[in-house]
């Protein structure tokens, strides 16, 4: 029995320093997760504005006069941008991502795709799509909080140049949308060609996002009149791929607010489980103590008892 308390303080020790870890790692998360949720509903608003405005605009112009506007391409090859996390210890956040990502590019083969190719923005992301023998043609860290466009650039410039090269017919975006801090959504998305339709999707939370945005009403239905100055096709130069590093900014800012969350809530999660734990391991000790203390008694009365007899 004293090798069982023993083994019980030792557990004991264990779970506490455990539970000081947890804790320590979910308070992190939480300052983290604020500075991420404020970034990612900061840029809702100009994210929406933007798809609005592209979505107005294309409506007066045809869609040949600029190669992302283009729905017809040769090229039968995709290419999957994956948006997952650096590091793991968030519950399903990375693997409800990744098997979402996998159900996309199954679909678009029986689409007819010939290829896939993934970048991906994260290196769980990586490491799971080298063990499954995918193709990754290319790597980009993923910052802890983003906090300005230019962290995106490099990625942008990347998917505009291979798509107007004619590389891939398809662009598409995977990443995790934030909803709340307790709910985060896996959310695929074509990017290119551009699939001008209102973003009733992004953050929404019944029929209004965190943002305040009323996401109900049917976006393009104004009737406009552009004026192009100097062409139309200078003006779309500028235009579609500011709007491509919006799209894939604010992916990355939804991304990085979900990861965060869902640390925290893993961790808070571990911190209560390992204090449940601990309150069951205390009783068993008290109660296997009590128990040689019981014992102890027992022995004592008895040789007492023996000597009295003689």
């Amino acid at each position: 029995m004293a090798q069982t308390t023993k083994i019980i303080r030792r557990r004991l020790r264990s779970i506490n320093n455990t539970k000081k870890i947890t804790k320590a790692m979910e308070m992190v998360a939480a300052v983290k997760m604020r500075k991420a949720t404020m970034a990612a509903l900061a840029a809702r608003p100009y994210a929406l504005a933007g798809w609005e405005m592209a979505l107005r605009l294309v409506r007066k112009v045809a869609l040949d006069q600029h190669p992302l506007l283009i729905q017809e391409n040769k090229s039968k090859k995709v290419l999957l941008v994956l948006f997952s996390g650096n590091r793991g210890l968030c519950g399903g956040f990375n693997s409800r991502i990744v098997s979402q990502a996998i159900l996309e590019v199954l679909e678009r083969k029986n689409q007819g795709a010939s290829e896939i190719d993934w970048v991906t923005v994260g290196r769980k992301g990586t490491e799971f799509l080298i063990r499954q023998r995918q193709k990754v043609i290319a790597e980009f860290e993923k910052p802890e909080i983003a906090e300005e466009i230019t962290e995106i650039l490099a990625l942008t410039q990347m998917i505009t140049q291979a798509y107007l090269a004619g590389d891939y017919g398809h662009v598409v975006l995977a990443y995790t949308d934030f909803i709340s801090p307790l709910v985060q959504k896996p959310r695929i998305r074509q990017l290119l060609p551009f699939l001008f339709q209102p973003d009733l999707a992004l953050g929404a939370v019944g029929e209004q996002n965190e943002s305040g945005i009323n996401l109900s009403q049917k976006t393009g239905e104004a009737n406009f009149e552009f004026l192009f100055e100097p062409s139309p096709i200078q003006v779309l130069n500028q235009l579609l791929p500011r709007l491509i590093e919006i799209q894939l900014y604010q992916a990355l800012l939804e991304s990085s607010a979900s990861e965060h969350s869902a640390r925290m809530l893993a961790m808070k999660n571990a911190s209560e489980a390992a204090v449940d734990l601990i309150e069951d391991l205390t009783l068993l000790y008290n109660q296997a103590r009590q128990s040689n203390i019981t014992r102890e008694i027992a022995e004592i009365s008895v040789g007492k008892a023996a000597l009295e007899s003689e």
